[in-house]
């Protein structure tokens, strides 16, 4: 059977080589149509003899229409040097193609010749205004030296040992200690003898690297149990209990034609043939580059289906089983563009890694993270150099067993590369950045159990509960910005926001809280009036601002705002001075936007002197833990206490007198 496909194939090679050699045009013709199969190996090795033996003197045209082919096939291909070339030399014999100017940028873009990319593109929206792949484009070349220059933190090399002479590409771990490395490759041994007329080399299977028990990889393996066939097989990812395979196939035996997604059960130590997912009725459509979300809830995967953004878009379907799939949903223009997003990725975090040609980028597909919010807002990153380059980057895969630092592996075919598609591994190395400090209340009294809330801009929430003594401790990340909130029953939440600094470097930042009870009058420090008056003196804008963060970080809080004054005169006039003093204070907060429902100022005068707590006592010894300052016990001081007493007593604090203003 094969010796006979193999012979038919020879015989309709040689009289295809016999028709096209008696014709050109008709050669030309055949190649376009190896084009539109999507044979791009094979049209353009037809193409490069039409381009050779057509006469530009005598058929201009034809040799720009063979030049632009060519051009597209390597852009298929993606070879993206002799993709510029083939354009140019369209460009060059007069190819009419209002998008010649868009590929020709894009070629330069991804062969890492930013300059003349830069002329291209904008060349093409002298002509195309509007175009948002050209803009894109642009703005992505001159951001590339920026990202060169800034670099990163990753360390990357190529992985020798899972990269040939053929493509290698795709890699996924298995196993809890991260015992097998999957990978897609054309490697010579693959199954089958037929090559590609679409790559040239041999179909793709799924091939393994394994290691021993000295943590050592052994040598690549293709792998059994029936997946691999004749076909394209490969870009693995598994279940979360590594019990599933999950891959894409097409063009095997009892395999549909176009890109579809499989799934394999594992059983005595491999994987067995898979069997398809059913998406509707749809078999035109690709359906590829599976990943499964780390709750093992979300089948990830890649596809042009109807209803996308454009191009081929990341989608996700619910796992009800490992073969049943429900509620099919596009992850929308937040993730997808008018191009192509592909092979998603989760590191164990959680996090979402994807390969896009339709954002900033190096110069072909460069890798994105996105980390999704409580709000369900994504939050995108560009990875940066040496991840990304001119080339294509894709298909990443995290180590399960390593916590102090992140690692693992990716595809590219960057130029270093023997073949077409390399494996290289990365290395993150960990920066520890932290949040620590203290939850305590207004007298500096620890708050064990309080609740300390960290949401920064790149999606993280995280949320810590303060030991007895009140400490907390958070990892957080560089270069962002956080809001926190601190706080627990019985107090009133505390806010605080900060920008970590943006170097690569280990740093600990420190934040404390002091919560205000609401079952004690809470003193407002510095608070100062002009001497026998209401008048408020600037400053204390300083404290009272604070007291309207404090209000606007509690919004169903109102307060009662109570004035105290000294000994010193008659009653009557204290109760004046201090209400309207506590009056004062109500007009500032109320200037400040606070709702003068939520306040309520009340004077006490002198009739409500101060208790001497321990951390007063603390601080004037000669005042006993205990003691109410009242007239008479003031006035048996010597001059210089009695001064200190005074002091004490004329204050102004709030207290809380309902939590729940706004909503009644």
């Amino acid at each position: 059977m094969m010796k006979k496909s193999a012979f038919l194939s020879a015989l309709s090679l040689g009289l295809l080589l016999l028709m096209t050699t008696a014709c050109n045009t008709a050669r030309l013709s055949s190649a376009i149509e190896q084009y539109k199969r999507g044979e791009y190996y094979e049209a353009s090795q037809t193409l490069k003899t039409v381009y050779r033996k057509t006469d530009a003197r005598s058929d201009r045209e034809k040799k720009g229409e063979a030049a632009w082919y060519m051009g597209l096939c390597f852009e298929k291909l993606m070879i993206p040097a002799q993709a510029a070339s083939g354009f140019q030399n369209a460009q060059r014999y007069g190819w009419d193609d209002p998008t010649l100017l868009l590929h020709l940028a894009q070629a330069q873009h991804r062969n890492g010749k930013y300059r003349e990319a830069e002329q291209s593109y904008q060349q093409y929206l002298e002509l195309f205004a509007e175009d948002e792949l050209a803009l894109a484009g642009l703005e992505s070349c001159r951001k590339a030296a920026e990202w060169k220059e800034a670099g990163s933190r990753y360390e990357v090399k190529r992985f020798a040992l899972a990269s040939g002479r053929r493509a290698d590409f795709s890699p996924a771990i298995w196993g809890d200690k991260d015992e097998v490395l999957y990978y897609t490759s054309s490697a010579d041994k693959s199954t089958g003898d037929e090559k590609s007329p679409i790559t040239g080399t041999k179909y793709c299977d799924i091939w393994c690297l394994r290691k021993d028990d000295k943590e050592k990889w052994g040598r690549p393996e293709l792998i059994e149990g029936g997946i691999n066939s004749e076909g394209d097989e490969g870009t693995p990812a598994f279940s979360p209990d590594g019990n599933t395979m999950y891959y894409t196939a097409a063009g095997g035996k009892g395999q549909i034609a176009t890109p579809h997604l499989y799934a394999s059960s594992r059983s005595e130590a491999s994987f067995g043939k898979g069997s398809m997912l059913q998406f509707g009725n749809d078999t035109l459509s690709v359906y590829a580059h599976p990943a499964v979300s780390p709750d093992g809830r979300w089948l990830y995967f890649v596809s042009d289906m109807p209803g996308g953004e454009g191009g081929l878009d990341i989608w996700r379907a619910q796992l009800r089983a490992a073969t049943d799939i429900a509620f099919i949903e596009n992850l929308g223009p937040a993730i997808n563009t008018a191009a192509d997003e592909m092979f998603p990725t989760f590191s164990p975090d959680g996090i979402l890694y994807f390969s896009t040609n339709g954002r900033e980028s190096m110069g072909g597909l460069d890798i994105y993270s996105a980390r999704l919010d409580e709000w369900d807002t994504w939050h995108l990153e560009h990875l940066g150099v040496p991840i990304n380059s001119n080339a294509d980057d894709f298909g990443m895969t995290f180590c399960r067993a390593t916590k102090e630092q992140q690692e693992g592996w990716f595809s590219s075919n960057r130029q270093q590369g023997k073949g077409y598609d390399n494996i290289y591994s990365f290395v993150l190395p960990s920066i520890k950045i932290n949040i620590t400090g203290y939850v305590m209340d207004t007298e500096g009294e620890p708050i064990p159990e309080a609740i300390v809330r960290v949401v920064g801009r790149n999606g993280m929430n995280f949320k810590s509960l303060t030991k007895p003594d009140g400490s907390y401790i958070a990892s957080i990340d560089r270069s962002t910005e956080y809001v926190m909130m601190a706080g627990k029953t019985g107090y009133l939440n505390r806010r605080a926001q900060f920008t970590s600094d943006p170097a690569e470097e280990d740093a600990d930042y420190e934040v404390d809280f002091y919560l205000p009870t609401i079952s004690n009058p809470v003193l407002i420090d510095n608070i100062f009036y002009d001497y026998k008056k209401a008048t408020l003196r600037e400053e204390s804008y300083p404290a009272l601002d604070d007291l309207v963060q404090l209000l606007n970080d509690n919004p169903y809080c109102a307060i009662e705002l109570a004035a105290h004054t000294d000994r010193v005169g008659g009653q009557p006039f204290n109760l004046d001075l201090s209400q309207r003093r506590a009056q004062s204070v109500v007009d500032y907060l109320i200037e400040q936007g606070i709702d003068e429902d939520r306040l309520t100022p009340i004077g006490y005068g002198k009739a409500n002197p101060k208790v001497i707590d321990d951390k007063l006592h603390e601080k004037y010894e000669f005042l006993p833990e205990g003691q109410e300052l009242t007239e008479e016990f003031v006035n048996s001081l010597p001059n210089d206490q009695r001064a200190i007493a005074d002091q004490i007593n004329r204050r102004t604090e709030f207290q809380v007198i309902s939590t729940t203003w706004g909503l009644e």
